[in-house]
């Protein structure tokens, strides 16, 4: 098994190649519009530093979103046409549950709660417990100071991503909400270890209908106006 996975739901871009028994290569970029300047030159490096083909690929996985509408654009109009021409399929993978799983090892008994930024007060999240399962599913949510007052009676609750910064200031206080010092960010290294459980069990995405999760419609801003002059 040999999987090439795709990451492009926030600013930048991140690729990696696992087997069954781990990932082989992995690369992250943080910088902004990476993914349409870069992407296609980290999925060659990391197969060759791998040391394979494109051809040797057995599937290709991409992080389905929420996340940015262009990001998640590029990365799957990718992915598809990888697809495509290799006679490959597709696995897509939740970006959030992605998320979850980078820090599930290091916070055990406590809930995990991945934000992406959605503008404003708004973040896209879902609660994971300690064993990376839903709690909540994914949803787009405006932050306000009652928004898990349910959940943090009785759980601790870590609050993470570039999202979580709206909630801090509301949350920061109560004993049971933590914020880690690092921040953490969708990486492909992760849709990697959940796309191989997912080849394992033939979870595979039509390609030519499969679309990001956007999650919300995509909201262009208004034109500006402008000063006309005779």
């Amino acid at each position: 098994m040999l999987i090439l996975s795709i990451d492009t739901s926030t600013r930048g871009c991140s690729v990696s190649v696992h087997t069954d028994s781990g990932m082989l290569a992995g690369y992250d970029l943080y910088t902004d519009r990476s993914s349409s300047a870069m992407l296609t030159t980290l999925i060659k490096t990391s197969i060759e530093h791998a040391g394979y083909a494109l051809s040797d690929i057995d599937a290709i996985a991409i992080a389905k979103g929420p996340g940015s509408y262009t990001g998640l654009r590029v990365g799957v109009s990718t992915a598809k046409g990888l697809c495509y021409a290799l006679d490959k399929p597709l696995i897509a993978i939740n970006t959030l549950e992605a998320m979850s799983l980078q820090i599930n090892p290091f916070f055990n008994g406590h809930l995990l709660c991945p934000m992406i930024d959605a503008r404003r007060m708004e973040v896209y999240a879902a609660v994971f417990d300690d064993r990376n399962a839903f709690v909540w599913p994914t949803q787009a949510i405006i932050m306000k100071e009652d928004s898990f007052t349910d959940l943090l009676k009785d759980n601790k609750i870590v609050f993470f991503g570039d999202g979580a910064a709206k909630c801090k200031p509301l949350l920061a206080d109560h004993p049971n909400a933590v914020f880690p010092d690092s921040e953490i960010r969708p990486s492909a290294k992760t849709v990697g270890e959940l796309a191989v459980n997912a080849f394992r069990n033939n979870q595979f995405e039509n390609v030519s209908s499969f679309e990001p999760y956007y999650l919300k419609d995509f909201m262009s801003p208004p034109p500006r106006k402008q000063n006309l002059t005779t």
